[in-house]
């Protein structure tokens, strides 16, 4: 039998994510874990509403989201501990800009430069509801034919209950093929 345990959040773990934007002229960075796909070419990236970086982003209209690997997380989880407010973090990363403006993470493995269409805000929270203008791969995570190889990416993935990063694991098997057996 099921316990209803409230109103939680269940659809963790997510991808943890370094969000860039310019601030009064300087990149700004802040790891995010709160992001969602709602369509094939447009992302959500929801934001506590007093964050630094949101001042830079409702401003620019722009922002990076850059996938965090294992190589990167010590300095990833260093701009989601300290505030813009008060750290220069413009010189944690070394960047590019990106379509629309927004700051690269060149070290990132993957990263989108998106411009923000609309905010959907909630008590607390600002929601960046983005296009992707351009997505950025380093060599070494694409296939022969150009697309993202997870096996190679392995991005890191956050878990807010206990506040853990965990790793992607083994592939279970091909999606829609499961249920092609009736049996099953």
């Amino acid at each position: 039998m099921k316990k209803n345990i409230g109103s939680v959040l269940a659809l963790y773990p997510t991808p943890l994510v370094v969000v860039g934007t310019m601030v009064d002229g300087k990149p700004n960075w802040t790891l995010v874990g709160h992001l969602g796909i709602i369509g094939h070419d447009r992302v959500m990236v929801s934001m506590a509403a007093p964050h630094y970086s949101n001042k830079g982003i409702r401003e620019n209209k722009a922002l990076s989201i850059n996938i965090v690997d294992e190589a990167m997380l010590k300095k990833a989880d260093h701009v989601g501990c300290v505030s813009g407010n008060k750290e220069d973090k413009s010189q944690v990363f070394d960047y590019s800009i990106g379509e629309g403006g927004a700051p690269i993470i060149d070290e990132a493995p993957v990263a989108m430069a998106c411009t923000v269409d609309d905010t959907y805000e909630t008590p607390g929270f600002e929601s960046f509801i983005c296009k992707i203008a351009a997505t950025y791969a380093d060599e070494s995570v694409l296939t022969e034919d150009g697309k993202i190889n997870y096996h190679v990416l392995k991005p890191v993935l956050f878990e807010m209950p206990t506040y853990e990063y965990l790793k992607t694991g083994e592939v279970l098997g091909k999606c829609m093929s499961f249920g092609k057996d009736k049996q099953g």
